[in-house]
C-alpha cells in the first residue's frame, strides 16, 4: 500500500500511483526526439515505441492491437464514442438513440454527442444492476427506421464498484442489431475482458487507473469495419481515428502499465481477502453502516459505504485530517454540491452520501487494521457528539 510518510492512500479508483515500470518507460521516450509519423530513424523509433504500445493494451483485453486508437482519456473517448455518426468505409451508419445506464460515470451520462431528447437513462436495481428486463423492453421498441440503437454501459462501477453482467446485456444490444460501448476504465487490469467473448463492440479504459500516467485513454474495437467519425480531425494520426501527434511518452507509460496488469491477471490477480477483512470490521465498529452493492459481485478493492447520521464530506475530512485518502464518490464529482447520481439511481437519494475506499492490489492486514482503527475513533468521536 502507498503512504507518503504516515498517510496511507486507499483512493486507487481515482488515480492508482504510477508504477515503477511506467516511470521508467515514460523517462526513456522523452528521449526520443522523433515524430511517430515521421519516416526517418528517429521517427521510426517514435512509432515502435507507440505500436509496443499499442500491443500491450489490446493484450489486456485479447483484441488486435490495429483495433486500438489513443486518445487523451477516457473522457475524450467517450465523447469520440457516443456519437450518432458511424463510418461503415466510406459508408455512414447512423446511431438515432442513446441509451446508458443510471449509474454510469458523469462522462458517459453526459451523452457525448446525442441531443438531450435522443438519449434514454436506464435504470439499476437496489444493487445497482442494470435492469435486464427494461433494457430488453427499450431495446425491442426501437425504431430501426430512425438508425441503430447505441447502448453504454459499464463494466464496473466507479463508486460501488459493482460488476454489471455485460455478457448478458452484450447478447440483448446484439439481438437487437444494435451497437453495444462498454466503460471499462475500472475493470481493466481487475477482471479479466475478453473483447472477443461475448462482450461490447467497443471498451474504453484509461491509464491512470492502472498505474500509467495521467492524461492518455485508449479506445478498443472488436473489429475496425464500423468505427465513429472522428471527433479530433486533422493529421490522420491513428488512422483516422485521432488526429494530432501521439503523446509518445504518456502512450509508453501506459503500455507498461497494461503489461504490468495483464501479468497481475495472469497470477494472482486481485484478491478480495483484504477488501472482505475491511467489511467485515466495518459492521463491528458500526453495525449500522450501509455498504452499498454489497449484494452485487463487485470488484476486489472496492468499499462504498455510509455511516448512519454522518454526512460523507464530514466523514471524507475527518479521514484525511487522520492521515487517510479517500473518496466520496467518483474524483470526477467529488468538488460538486449535491447527492451521488449512482446513490440515486439505487434508491438512496435522500441518504448521508457514502465515502469509497478502493485498495492496492498489494494491500496489507496492517493497512486495513489501521484504517478501522482511525475508522472507531470517528465513530466514537461521533457518538460522544449526540450524546451531548
Amino acid at each position: 500500500m502507498i503512504a507518503t510518510g504516515k498517510r496511507l492512500y486507499l483512493d486507487y479508483n481515482a488515480s492508482a500511483p504510477l508504477l515503477d515500470e511506467a516511470r521508467k518507460a515514460v523517462i526513456e521516450a522523452l528521449e526520443i526526439t522523433g515524430n511517430p509519423s515521421s519516416v526517418h530513424r528517429e521517427g521510426r523509433a517514435a512509432r515502435a515505441l507507440v505500436e509496443a504500445a499499442r500491443r500491450n493494451v489490446a493484450a489486456l483485453v485479447n483484441a488486435r492491437a490495429d483495433h486500438v486508437f489513443f486518445t487523451s482519456g477516457a473522457t475524450e473517448a467517450a465523447s469520440t464514442m457516443l456519437t450518432p455518426h458511424f463510418m461503415m468505409g466510406r459508408a455512414p451508419v447512423r446511431m438515432s438513440h442513446l441509451y446508458v445506464g443510471a449509474t454510469e460515470h458523469p462522462c458517459m451520462i453526459a451523452g457525448g454527442q446525442f441531443a438531450p431528447e435522443n438519449i434514454t437513462m436506464l435504470p439499476v436495481d437496489e444493487n445497482g444492476i442494470l435492469r435486464l428486463d427494461v433494457l430488453q423492453e427499450v431495446l425491442q421498441a426501437h425504431d430501426k427506421a430512425t438508425g441503430l440503437p447505441l447502448v453504454a454501459v459499464q463494466a464496473a462501477n466507479n463508486e460501488t464498484g459493482v460488476v454489471q453482467p455485460i455478457a448478458r446485456i452484450a447478447a440483448l444490444v446484439k439481438a437487437s442489431g444494435g451497437v453495444y460501448i462498454i466503460d471499462a476504465v475500472q475493470a481493466a487490469g481487475r477482471i479479466k475482458l475478453d473483447i472477443t467473448d461475448n462482450c461490447g463492440d467497443y471498451l474504453i479504459i484509461s491509464s491512470h487507473k492502472i498505474g500509467g500516467p495521467k492524461g492518455v485513454g485508449a479506445v478498443i474495437a472488436v473489429s475496425d469495419l464500423m468505427m465513429p467519425r472522428a471527433l479530433v480531425r486533422g493529421g490522420g494520426q491513428e488512422k483516422g481515428h485521432r488526429a494530432g501527434t501521439e503523446a509518445l511518452p504518456l502512450i509508453a507509460g501506459f503500455g507498461a502499465a497494461a503489461g504490468q496488469a495483464l501479468a497481475r491477471l495472469a497470477g494472482a490477480g486481485w484478491s478480495p481477502a483484504m477488501r472482505d477483512r475491511l467489511e467485515a470490521g466495518l459492521m463491528r465498529i458500526a453495525p449500522r453502516a450501509l455498504i452499498h452493492g454489497r449484494k452485487a459481485e463487485r470488484l476486489a478493492n472496492t468499499t462504498f459505504f455510509s455511516l448512519e447520521g454522518q454526512k460523507a464530506e464530514t466523514v471524507q475530512i475527518a479521514f484525511d485530517l487522520a492521515g487517510v485518502a479517500l473518496s466520496a464518490g467518483s474524483a470526477c464529482s467529488s468538488g460538486k454540491v449535491g447527492p451521488s447520481h449512482v446513490l440515486a439511481a439505487m434508491g438512496h437519494e435522500d441518504g448521508p452520501g457514502a465515502v469509497r475506499i478502493s485498495l492496492s492490489p498489494d494491500a496489507s492486514e496492517e493497512t486495513i487494521d489501521r484504517f478501522l482503527e482511525i475508522l472507531r475513533g470517528i465513530v466514537e468521536r461521533h457518538e460522544r457528539s449526540k450524546a451531548g
